[in-house]
């Protein structure tokens, strides 16, 4: 994975960081969106991962 790569995907993590911080505040929060964007965002933090402890 080249670091444009990466940074693609650490952009896409913040995207979804920052819906879910959104989605939490609001008054009726749709918990299955929820559910769909922190999984998401666990696939990418691993994907991450996963970058950072083969090299």
């Amino acid at each position: 994975m080249d670091k444009a790569q990466v940074e693609e995907l650490e952009s896409k993590h913040a995207a979804l960081h920052a819906m879910i911080e959104e989605e939490e505040h609001r008054a009726h929060p749709d918990e299955d969106l929820l559910h769909r964007l922190k999984k998401e965002k666990l696939k990418l933090k691993d994907e991450l991962a996963g970058h950072f402890t083969h090299h």
